[in-house]
């Protein structure tokens, strides 16, 4: 894998001409993005930036962008317009990055009615925004930096995050599967899967700083490693552990097995899985390991074995269930989470109500629910039979009435039960309050004290509120 040891100089250079200045970052989209944005802030602080979320005192504000949604942007265009006055106030920095800007109308769109934005990167071209900045400071260049290949994963770039319980780790980048709804394989590349013993030794750092939660990242997880066997490489990886013993890793299902020997991590968690791609020896690895969570991200989309066709995604309504049964069986205490796309081109009141029925005998524990929106480049996109609007949003509401009556029911069933809680800190709403999430993601306030920040504690679940439960821990 490529490293980021040529960029270390122009990390310097910056570090030399400037003096007590400060970046702003606004991130959109999904926890990739937010991963990104990480390594975005890591480069800026080695660099000598201190961060604001008062971009009007920014030296540098850089944008990480999505492209999944048409809000997105929405959301990018009008905040480019209230920081136009604060490059006139400042002569401040302005960069884009992320997905959108592998949109070739978006970044047209940019130089055409934006000229006063710095720097365009990809997230191909992440490696090179040190050099970039350097050439927008100093020669007050125009960059545009983006590739239409796949590119590199780069290790070695410096990470700063926010977080200091809960940590996430890529272990792939890029997609093969085409969903005709998505534009995230034109725009992230093909599958590329990092080495198993640079993902080891960062989740090994992460635990020695004392944080408790890694959720292995990627758009396809469970097809780690898979493109590359495909192509003829060799995937039998072997890892040196810890306690200087070997771990061999060729899958997704072992490198959760080697993540799980990891010690001081209490929780591992993967988000997302295809369902056509989930193998048995991944339902095993949840099975037996203890620290991965029993809570699958199970993503739907649609629960109409003729809509799932159109979108390309290789499984029907009566597989994705056999799917759900199997885990169950196999795993008698998991729970599923998933994502829902409602008013897809095509879809009929027959093809809705399948979904309503997938949804009913599943049970979800958390369901994220989205009307489609038509994007660029897609396939779907091009399609004649667009839902209308108000269909969309009628039946969104349909659903959304359906999911909150079982994540009612569920939460009932939580009354009573002791629940190991991760305690994450303090309510945002309330500083007498501490709030924490159990295993399957539910969030639980409670009375407690800072010392519990960090642990892994009982909690007894004494009442449920819809979004959260209310616990009560007796040893304070």
């Amino acid at each position: 894998m490529e490293k980021i040891e040529m960029q270390d100089t122009y990390i310097n250079k910056i570090k030399n001409i400037i003096n007590n200045q400060k970046y702003g970052i606004l991130t959109m989209g999904c926890q990739l993005n937010e991963n990104d944005s990480e390594r975005i802030s890591g480069i800026l602080e080695t660099a000598g930036f201190t961060k604001t979320q008062n971009l009007e005192e920014a030296n540098v504000i850089v944008f990480n962008t999505c492209c999944v949604r048409e809000n997105a942007e929405d959301k990018l265009f009008g905040k480019l317009g209230e920081v136009k006055k604060y490059k006139e106030q400042n002569g401040c920095i302005i960069a884009i990055g992320g997905c959108m800007m592998q949109e070739k109308h978006i970044v047209k769109k940019l130089k055409e009615s934006y000229p006063f934005v710095d720097i365009i990167f990809g997230p191909h071209t992440l490696k090179n925004f040190p050099e970039d900045l350097y050439n927008a400071i100093i020669e007050k260049k125009k960059i545009e930096d983006i590739l239409d290949i796949d590119g590199e994963i780069i290790e070695g770039i410096p990470t700063v995050r926010e977080d200091k319980i809960k940590a996430s780790v890529t272990i792939m980048n890029g997609c093969n599967n085409f969903c005709t709804y998505c534009i995230v394989p034109y725009v992230r590349g093909r599958e590329r899967s990092r080495n198993p013993q640079d993902i080891y030794d960062e989740v090994v750092s992460l635990a020695k700083q004392g944080y408790k939660e890694v959720t292995l990242l990627g758009q396809n997880v469970n097809s780690y490693l898979v493109s590359e066997k495909s192509k003829g490489e060799n995937v039998d990886f072997v890892v040196k552990m810890q306690n200087g013993e070997e771990f061999k890793v060729n899958s997704f299902a072992t490198l959760l097995r080697l993540i799980n020997t990891v010690e001081g991590l209490e929780r591992i968690r993967f988000i997302s899985p295809h369902p056509k791609d989930f193998t048995d020896d991944v339902i095993e690895a949840i099975k037996d390991c203890d620290k991965v969570c029993k809570l699958i991200h199970l993503p739907l989309q649609s629960g109409s074995s003729e809509i799932l066709n159109s979108m390309n995604r290789k499984y029907s309504k009566e597989q994705y269930l056999t799917l759900a049964n199997k885990i169950k069986e196999k795993i008698p205490n998991i729970e599923f989470s998933t994502d829902i796309i409602v008013g897809f081109p095509g879809e009929s009141e027959k093809d809705f109500e399948d979904t309503l029925d997938v949804v009913s005998k599943v049970k979800f524990e958390q369901i994220y629910m989205f009307i489609y929106s038509r994007r660029v480049g897609t396939v779907a996109d091009k399609m004649e039979n667009q839902i209308d609007e108000k269909i969309k949003h009628t039946r969104f509401d349909k659903l959304k009435k359906l999911a909150e009556e079982i994540i009612e029911e569920k939460n009932k069933e939580y009354i009573g039960k002791t629940e190991k809680v991760l305690v994450e800190g303090k309510s945002k709403t309330n500083s007498n309050i501490y709030t924490g999430r159990t295993e399957t993601n539910k969030v639980v306030n409670f009375e407690g004290k800072e010392e519990l920040v960090g642990k892994v504690i009982p909690m007894q679940i004494i009442s449920e509120h819809m979004w959260y439960l209310k616990g009560k821990y007796d040893n304070i």
